[in-house]
């Protein structure tokens, strides 16, 4: 978990600038969706290539926001990252390429291939059979044809994206700026986000509530709904 808060020189500046800090004071948890990104073994996983250590302490948040939400009737969506590979090349070769090299790309790209151990959600999450299950293939789960999120979203009348999951500043702050950008209302979930380290989280946080979406804990959600 990450010990950190937005800072008062952004608390100021958001309020000079539109007069209030959070942005949405209720929320109908059925147009709410909990989207839950890369909370799978090549990230949880101790020793795992693309370890976030943090992450592990965010599971206890995700599971309750996620238990409240699916009460009120909102959607829990689990969305991991998978890469097929063939001959040594890669469906997302730009990020293999350039960024890891040598024995951490091979290594990450057998153990994010389809089926393989580092595509499992992470075991002490707690899913329930009606949630959604998305595969990603770019950092951002709305990125062209990244995955199918769009196409869930829109097809179940969403309007809110809670983002949860990993790593705050890459693949969730990637999300929730395309999302804002699509005319989706963003939260970012700030106790159930993580990333390598409080400067990073810190950072995406004061980035988005500035520009983005809003910022609250997953209680300050819960506290909100009608």
């Amino acid at each position: 978990m990450h010990n950190i808060r937005i800072s008062d020189e952004i608390v100021e500046r958001v309020m000079k600038r539109r007069g209030r800090y959070h942005l949405y004071d209720s929320f109908d948890p059925a147009k709410c969706a909990l989207v839950v990104i890369d909370m799978q073994n090549a990230f949880c996983k101790p020793g795992a290539p693309a370890e976030v250590p943090a992450s592990r302490g965010t599971v206890g948040n995700i599971n309750r926001l996620a238990q409240e939400l699916r009460k009120r009737g909102g959607d829990v969506i689990w969305i991991v990252s998978e890469f097929h590979c063939n001959g040594g090349k890669s469906e997302w070769e730009n990020f293999f390429s350039n960024m890891v090299s040598g024995e951490v790309r091979e290594r990450t790209m057998q153990y994010m291939a389809p089926g393989q151990e580092g595509g499992k959600l992470w075991h002490e999450l707690e899913v329930d059979e009606d949630d959604i299950h998305l595969v990603k293939n770019r950092y951002g789960c709305l990125s062209p044809g990244a995955s199918k999120l769009e196409r869930v979203l829109r097809s179940r009348a969403i309007e809110i994206l809670l983002i949860a999951g990993t790593k705050t500043n890459i693949c969730c702050e990637t999300t929730a700026r395309t999302a804002f950008d699509m005319d989706f209302n963003v939260v970012m979930v700030e106790d159930c986000c993580s990333t390598l380290s409080d400067r990073e989280h810190q950072a995406t946080l004061e980035s988005i509530i500035q520009q983005f979406g809003d910022v609250m804990t997953g209680q300050e959600f819960i506290e909100r709904c009608i």
